[in-house]
Order: structure tokens, then C-alpha cells, then sequence
């Protein structure tokens, strides 16, 4: 079986991933030099072993990638018969194309560095954008949260509600969530004025008088979720919001600014750690049985 080791980002999830598959979490150390270079030891011997590391990449985002990175190579160095990244928040999807020829793609670039340390195959959940795979030489698993936020959300929406994608680029995900809800979908379009501000111009799909379920791969700033309530609200929807996003980044300000009239909840997975006490409207599911079915099927097809 696997050997499931925890990186700073997020131990709690690797620990409950190691109890969903009945495994012992594996020893190793990580520390960070006073000058911020980055120490991994393995305190186990991982020779011809199958080797699994949960780190998503969340902020400090090249701190977490680089002790992604470091693990990776001890693994190699160490023998390890293969060694799976779950990286269930994958930090710089978003960088995946380049405006002109002096700018990196660094979606690209963090996939490169990934395989040139020695990681056999990645598993993610829900990637900004669905052509990260095209990056990876290995089998990258990009799997989806949806049926993780229906069994905790399947009996607390209104009979009047309607499955909302804060974007064209999420209308898949939404028509998603309104399959399993059975429930209608709408759209907006958008235009990023910056990486921090959004425009939204029109909304698609009928939305008055009805209450919405926002659902997004993940929140940032939050300006993209406030500006989509701000619009559907103008467009004759009920003040009553219910938002579901996998990854809660929540970087700046964004719970100032997500703690408005009218959010009724805010429901994230525990991709990424959260830091944040008495806020009343977050709710956290885990995603730790997804990840871990996900592993046995693939510990079971070898």
C-alpha cells in the first residue's frame, strides 16, 4: 500500500487522508533555514515503496511548491518506486497562457520543475483550468468536488433556487451542480479589469425572484463572487446567496468583503488550510474521502 507523508500546507488533510485509507502517516522532517532555503528529511526508508505527498500549493505559493519540489527529489534519491503528488489546490493553473513573448507561462514552468523532481503522477481537484494536463508529461487526475459539496448541500437549498456560474469558464461546473440539484443554471460574463477587479456585463438565464447557489473553483479577493451578487441582485434575483467554492484562498481583504448582506453561507472544501475564526457564514467539507477513493482505485488498477 501507500505511504502517505504530510507537507506544512496542509497536515490535517493528510492525515485524514491516511485514516480514509487505513495507513499509518509516514516521518519525515521539513524546515525552513533562518535565511528561508527549504530542508526535507526522510526519517523512513521509501525504497521500491509507492510513495504519496498531499501539499497544495497555497500561499506562500513558492514556498509550498519548492517543499513540494524538495520532497519529490528525496523520494527519487531515496529509491521510491513511484511518488504521487496530491496537490488538491494547484497554485498558478491561472498562469496558463502568455500575453506576448516576455512573459512566462508558469503554469508550464511549475510542471516542469514537478517532473524534473521525480513525481510519477499528480491528482488534483477542480484546476482552474482543465488544460493544465497538457503540461504534464505524467498522468495528471484532475477530480471534482461536486458530489462532496451535493451531499452536504442536497437539503439546504430552497425549491426556488438557481445554480449561478460567476463565469463562462465555470458554465461546465455549474451545469454540473444543476444536474445533481436538478435545478436550473444561469451564467454570467465577465471582464477582469485586473487580476484584482472584475466587470460583470450581463447575466445569462432567468435568476428573478429566485435565490442562487454560486458555485466557482475558487475565491480569491472575493471581487468576482461580491460583484456577481451585486449584479444578480440587479437583475431581480432574491438577496440570499449560498456559495460554494473549492479552494479558499481568501487572500487580502476577501473576507471583508465576502461578509455583506445577503451570504447566507460560504462552503469551501479543506483543500486549503483556513485560518479563520468566528466567521459564521463559512462552512468546510473535506475532501479527503474523494482523494482517497481516487488513491485506492488507483493503488487497485497496478
Amino acid at each position: 500500500m501507500y505511504r502517505v507523508f504530510a507537507g506544512t500546507a496542509n497536515p490535517a488533510l493528510a492525515q485524514s487522508i491516511a485514516r480514509e485509507l487505513a495507513v499509518e502517516p509516514g516521518r519525515c522532517t521539513i524546515e525552513r533555514f533562518p535565511d528561508g532555503e527549504t530542508r526535507v528529511h526522510l526519517e523512513e526508508s521509501v525504497r521500491e515503496q509507492q510513495v504519496i505527498f498531499v501539499q497544495p500549493t497555497s500561499p506562500p505559493v513558492n514556498d509550498h511548491l519548492m517543499e513540494l519540489v524538495a520532497f519529490a527529489d528525496a523520494c527519487r534519491r531515496g529509491g521510491a518506486a513511484g511518488i504521487i503528488g496530491v496537490v488538491p489546490y494547484f497554485g498558478y493553473a491561472r498562469a496558463d497562457t502568455s500575453s506576448n513573448q516576455s512573459e512566462p507561462i508558469m503554469a508550464r514552468f511549475a510542471a516542469d520543475m514537478l517532473q524534473a523532481a521525480g513525481l510519477t503522477r499528480i491528482l488534483t481537484v477542480d484546476p482552474h483550468t482543465p488544460q493544465l494536463e497538457g503540461f504534464f508529461r505524467i498522468p495528471l487526475h484532475a477530480l471534482s468536488a461536486v458530489e462532496t459539496f451535493y451531499g452536504v448541500l442536497q437539503d439546504r437549498l430552497p425549491a426556488n433556487a438557481v445554480v449561478v456560474s460567476p463565469d463562462l469558464g465555470r458554465v461546465e461546473t455549474a451545469a454540473e451542480f444543476g444536474d445533481h440539484f436538478d435545478l436550473p443554471v444561469a451564467a454570467l460574463h465577465k471582464r477582469r479589469v485586473s487580476g484584482a477587479q472584475v466587470e460583470m456585463v450581463q447575466v445569462i438565464g432567468n435568476v428573478r425572484g429566485r435565490s442562487c447557489l454560486i458555485v466557482d473553483d475558487m475565491i480569491s479577493t472575493g471581487s468576482t463572487i461580491v460583484q456577481a451578487m451585486h449584479t444578480l441582485q440587479a437583475a431581480g434575483s432574491l438577496p440570499d446567496f449560498i456559495i460554494a467554492a473549492t479552494h479558499g484562498v481568501f487572500v487580502e481583504r476577501a473576507r471583508e468583503a465576502l461578509s455583506t448582506t445577503g451570504v447566507h453561507e460560504i462552503w469551501i472544501t479543506d483543500s486549503i488550510a483556513q485560518k479563520h475564526d468566528n466567521w459564521t457564514e463559512l462552512r468546510v467539507v473535506s475532501i479527503a474521502p474523494l482523494i482517497a477513493k481516487a488513491l485506492a482505485s488507483l493503488h487497485a488498477s497496478h
